[in-house]
């Protein structure tokens, strides 16, 4: 029987309008998966992480993670074909960066439609100001590039959606090496600036990209070490296999399996596999503050994957379902069980969405 963890970014609704969401929704089969349980448990985030809270238990369950950074960027360049060598990576995403009334704010990267012949002219385009400053500069997918920085070990980042519709001030990157970036972020920005790319994206009414953002660095050392420290620590990681839908590109690169549906979640319950499965589609409108969106995406998942997941769960497919639901601030870890399910005294309840 199948082990699922099914990580939700932005499921968990913001405190402040958790009681209204809540009443709102009609889902039946979350309500059971969060109230007929073995274990329990909401996690702040560390106030020092500058990533989300799925972020980071993602690196962790995956053994990536250095401390609070998610150190996702070999792996992902394994994902899509690339050999990391020794160096110290990082992904970067192309972004657009605006003046708000009194700071600089970057928007949702998932709200850029940047089509893959766009990114790839502005690729083209930035790599010569990456290798003039000694700098490797790699294609991944149309969203997700890499960089290496060998000598950027003690350099501080945060990730995208940590950073989305925040001051930017306090998120840029940060220690020994942030002047070094803001240098090349300059020539990076003064090159855009008339690329033909960006001139096509504004006349078909999108943002130009005017920015990248590193973040997620590793290297195979530390890989290592964190293998290392598991194999001391005498708990050697299981690592799950990754299964992924609508999700950010460097998710997806860690994914052994991609899905285009949620339909294709039913073919993850064959076999004794142990599978994290991230869905992505709330995180949008999530962070976006759309609650209405937020709503109907969550009725989505009740139908497409609450539902079905329970009734797996009933019948013996699946032999425990760990929910990992998320806001910016903390997260919720619920596990459930077949045997868990037969507690016919816990009323069904979102209480715990609260």
């Amino acid at each position: 029987m199948a082990h699922i963890s099914l990580v939700l970014p932005f499921a968990l609704p913001a405190p402040e309008f958790a009681p209204d969401l809540t009443r709102a929704l009609q889902t039946p089969a979350l309500a059971a998966l969060l109230s007929k349980i073995s274990d329990a448990r909401y996690r702040p985030l560390d106030t020092d992480a500058r990533v989300l809270p799925h972020e980071l238990w993602i690196a962790r369950a995956l053994g990536v993670a250095h401390g609070l950074v998610p150190g996702v960027a070999t792996s992902a360049m394994r994902g899509v074909g690339l050999d990391p060598d020794d160096g110290m990576w990082f992904v970067v995403n192309p972004t657009h960066i605006q003046i708000a009334r009194t700071h600089l704010q970057m928007g949702d990267t998932r709200q850029l439609d940047l089509r893959e012949e766009e990114a790839r002219a502005l690729f083209d385009s930035a790599r010569p100001c990456f290798e003039d400053a000694g700098y490797a500069l790699a294609w991944g997918t149309h969203d997700t590039w890499f960089m290496r920085a060998d000598d950027w070990t003690e350099i501080t980042t945060a990730s995208p959606d940590a950073a989305v519709n925040m001051n930017l001030t306090d998120w840029m990157p940060s220690g020994p090496q942030a002047r070094a970036f803001r240098k090349l972020q300059n020539d990076v920005q003064v090159t855009w600036f008339t690329d033909p790319a960006n001139a096509a994206r504004e006349a078909r009414g999108q943002l130009p990209i005017n920015s990248f953002w590193p973040w997620g660095n590793a290297s195979m050392a530390t890989e290592h070490a964190q293998q290392l420290v598991a194999k001391v620590s005498g708990k050697p990681l299981v690592r799950p296999r990754v299964a992924a839908f609508e999700t950010p590109g460097w998710l997806t690169a860690l994914a052994d399996r991609r899905l285009d549906s949620l339909a294709g979640m039913d073919t993850l319950l064959d076999g004794d596999d142990n599978w994290l499965l991230a869905c992505g589609n709330v995180a949008a409108p999530g962070i976006a503050a759309d609650w209405h969106g937020w709503l109907q995406q969550m009725q989505r998942l009740e139908t497409e994957l609450f539902a079905p997941l329970l009734a797996a769960l009933k019948n013996g497919r699946v032999k425990e379902i760990r929910l990992v639901l998320s806001h910016r601030d903390g997260h919720l870890e619920t596990t459930t069980t077949p045997l868990a399910q037969r507690k016919f005294w816990r009323r069904p309840t979102l209480e715990r969405l609260l």
